[in-house]
C-alpha cells in the first residue's frame, strides 16, 4: 500500500465534519482496491479500519469499513502468516492461533469450531500417554512392552479429536497436560475483523471526541443513574465474549466460568454497550465478590474490565485493546466506574501496580500512569508522592516535558487509589494470612444467588472492616510491632 495512502487513513482517525467523512470514504475507496503482501502494512490497514468501524463519520464510513474487514482472508491468502499470530494482532479473519487454554474454555471452542491439537508445538505430549492408555487399551498395551510408543499416532488412529478428549478426560488432568490447542479462524465470526454485537442504532461522530481534560469522575457520578436490564437469553453474548478474548490469548476468570443466570447489560449512550456478570457460587472467591465485563462500540468489541471488591474498594483491572486507544477513552473509563459504584455500593478505586507499568511494558508505552493520575487517583506511597510532585511541577513549568519510561516503572511501583482512605493506603490481602471468621448472614449471602446481597451486608459490618484492615495493613502491622 503506498505509504501515503496508509498515512492519510490513519490520520483520519479523530477527524470529523462532512470533509472529514468525504475524505475518509474516498481513502477506504482506494484501499478497498488495493492488494498488499506486506505484513506489516496489512496489520496497519486492518487496525486502522477496524478502528473507524467503531468510530464511524457517516454510514458510508462504517459500511466500506466492513466491506475491507469481511475481505481480510482472501486478502490474506499467499501472505506469510506468523506475524500475525503475536497476541497484540493476532483474530485477524484468515489467521490463525496456538496456545493452550484451559479445559473450560476448549469444551466451549469446540462446541462451535474445528480445534486441532497442535502437534508440533507440544513440548509435553509424553504426558498425553497415561491418559491415553486409559481411554485406547490397546494403547496401553503398547505402552507396556514398547520403550517409545508414538502416542500421536494412537490418538488419531483411534479417530482421537478434542471433543472426545474434553469428554473423556477430567478439567483438572486436561488442565495439566499442557495441550497447545490450535484454531484456523478462517471467516470465523469469531476473528477479531468479523465479530459484531448486533446494535439497532449507530453512534456517527460528527463531532470531537470526549478529552479526557473533559472529564470529572464526580460529575459523572453526580449525572442520571444509568440503566441497567437483565439479560433474557444471555448464551449468545456470553459466547461472543468468551471468543472475543480467546482470539487474543486472553481468559479471564470471569469469562471461563461465567454466571449465566445474572448477565446484565448497560447502554452507556454514544454507541457503547456494556454486558457484566459474576461468577456462580462454586467459583466464587472466598472473601472478596467478583464482577466482570465487556465493552463494545457500535458492535465491536473493545476491551473488558474485571472488579475484585471488599467493603467499599473495588480493584479494578480496566483494558482498552489497542486498537482504540485513541478514543474516548476516559469518558468510558468513568461510566464503568460508575456503573459498578451505582450497582455494587462501591465508592473506592484501586489500581494494581502492574496496570500502571510494573513489570508491564504495553502500559509505561501508553502512559497509564498518568491516565489515572490526571482523573484524580493518588498513589498510597508517601516516597511516590514525592516524585509526582516533582514530575508535575516540572510539566507546569515546561509544557512540552515528558515523564521518562525509567521514572513511569519508578511511579507504578505502588497502586493508585480515588477515593480512598488513608485506612486503605497500606492494604495488601496477602498480609491477612487467615480468612477472617464471616458471620452466618454473610456466609449465607456468599453462597446466594449473586454476589451484590454479599457485598452491600459487608459494607455495613463495621467491625469485620476494622478486623480485616488491622490485618491487612502494612502500618498498621508496622505500629503495632513498634
Amino acid at each position: 500500500m503506498p505509504r501515503s495512502l496508509l498515512e492519510a487513513l490513519i490520520e483520519m482517525k479523530g477527524r470529523f465534519g462532512r470533509e472529514a467523512a468525504r475524505r475518509a470514504i474516498a481513502l477506504l475507496e482506494r484501499a478497498e482496491k488495493l492488494r498488499l503482501r506486506d505484513p506489516r502494512e496489512l496489520i496497519r490497514l486492518h487496525e486502522t479500519v477496524l478502528f473507524l468501524r467503531a468510530y464511524p463519520q457517516s454510514p458510508r464510513v462504517l459500511r466500506l469499513a466492513d466491506r475491507i474487514l469481511f475481505s481480510f482472508a482472501d486478502r490474506l491468502r499467499g501472505v506469510d502468516l506468523e506475524p500475525f499470530e503475536d497476541p497484540e494482532i493476532s483474530g485477524i479473519a484468515g489467521t490463525g492461533l496456538s496456545t493452550n487454554f484451559s479445559h473450560e474454555i476448549v469444551r466451549r471452542l469446540a462446541a462451535r469450531y474445528r480445534l486441532q491439537i497442535d502437534w508440533e508445538n507440544y513440548e509435553h505430549r509424553d504426558r498425553l500417554g497415561p491418559v491415553l492408555a486409559r481411554l485406547i487399551p490397546l494403547a496401553g498395551e503398547d505402552a507396556a512392552v514398547e520403550p517409545h510408543v508414538d502416542w500421536r499416532r494412537w490418538f488419531e488412529s483411534a479417530r482421537g479429536n478434542i471433543r472426545w478428549l474434553i469428554a473423556n478426560v477430567d478439567p483438572q488432568t486436561y488442565d495439566l497436560l499442557e495441550i497447545p490447542v490450535r484454531w484456523e479462524l478462517g471467516d470465523s465470526p469469531a476473528s477479531r475483523s468479523r465479530t459484531r454485537l448486533p446494535r439497532r442504532e449507530i453512534f456517527y461522530h460528527h463531532g470531537s471526541f470526549i478529552k479526557r481534560s473533559e472529564v470529572s469522575l464526580e460529575a459523572e457520578f453526580a449525572a442520571p443513574r444509568i440503566a441497567v436490564t437483565k439479560v433474557a437469553r444471555p448464551r449468545r453474548i456470553v459466547d461472543l465474549i468468551t471468543e472475543t478474548s480467546a482470539v487474543r490469548y486472553r481468559e479471564l476468570y470471569g469469562f471461563t466460568h461465567p454466571d449465566e443466570a445474572h448477565v446484565y447489560h448497560a447502554d452507556f449512550g454514544r454507541g457503547v454497550d456494556v454486558y457484566f456478570w459474576g461468577v456462580p457460587a462454586e467459583w466464587r472467591l472466598p472473601l472478596r465478590a467478583y464482577h466482570c465485563g465487556m465493552f463494545f462500540k457500535n458492535g465491536v468489541p473493545i476491551g473488558y474490565v474485571e472488579g475484585l471488591s471488599l467493603f467499599e474498594r473495588m480493584e479494578v483491572g480496566f483494558n482498552l485493546y489497542y486498537t482504540f486507544r485513541e478514543g474516548e477513552t476516559a469518558w468510558l473509563y468513568a461510566q464503568i466506574l460508575k456503573l459498578f459504584r451505582e450497582q455494587l455500593g462501591v465508592t473506592c478505586f484501586s489500581v494494581d501496580p502492574y496496570q500502571l507499568g510494573c513489570e508491564n511494558d504495553e502500559a509505561i508505552e501508553s502512559g497509564a500512569f498518568w491516565f489515572y493520575r490526571k482523573l484524580g487517583f493518588r498513589t498510597t506511597s508517601e516516597k511516590i508522592a514525592r516524585l509526582i510532585a516533582g514530575e508535575e511541577a516540572a510539566m507546569q513549568e515546561n509544557p512540552g516535558y515528558r515523564t521518562t519510561p525509567a521514572m513511569l516503572r519508578r511511579l507504578a511501583r505502588s497502586p493508585l487509589i480515588y477515593n480512598g482512605g488513608a485506612e486503605w493506603d497500606g492494604f495488601e490481602l496477602r498480609r491477612l494470612g487467615k480468612m477472617p471468621a464471616l458471620s452466618e448472614e454473610l456466609v449465607r449471602a456468599k453462597r446466594g444467588a449473586e454476589e451484590k446481597r454479599y457485598l452491600r451486608l459487608m459494607q455495613r459490618d463495621r467491625d469485620l472492616r476494622r478486623r480485616v484492615l488491622a490485618g491487612a495493613n502494612r502500618k498498621s502491622l508496622a505500629r503495632e510491632s513498634g
